[in-house]
């Protein structure tokens, strides 16, 4: 099996992090990626925004943000398992990931209602 292409932080431009990070649903998987304590699955992200994802999109999304630098991943078995590069990319790049993801949680907290709490 092919190893994984990780580019060297002095690869990764601010150009190929804004293009892998413009998608919906790449920034809300590398949102999500940035914002758990542990490594996520692929698998994890199989539905996202209310809509199943083939595999083979998940895999191109996972992709474009592994060749940009933005995520690093290791494959355990027949799961990939993804983190992020932030604590890499803080020197080069300052708070410019920070802000992107904040301003997505901000939009995203505006756009999907919140789910109701059950009331007995």
């Amino acid at each position: 099996m092919r190893p994984f292409y990780h580019p060297d932080i002095k690869d990764i431009t601010v150009e190929g992090l804004l293009y892998a990070l413009s998608d919906p649903v790449r920034v809300e998987i590398f949102a999500e990626i940035a914002g758990a304590d542990c490594p996520k699955t692929c698998s994890t992200f199989r539905i996202i925004a209310d809509r199943k994802l083939p595999k083979s999109t998940l895999s191109m999304h996972f992709k474009i943000l592994r060749e940009a630098g933005l995520i690093r991943s290791v494959r355990k078995g027949i799961e990939m398992h993804s983190t992020t590069r932030c604590a890499e990319l803080q020197e080069p790049f300052g708070e410019l990931i920070g802000a992107i993801t904040g301003a997505f949680a901000r939009q995203q907290s505006k756009t999907r209602p919140r789910k109701k709490a059950a009331t007995k």
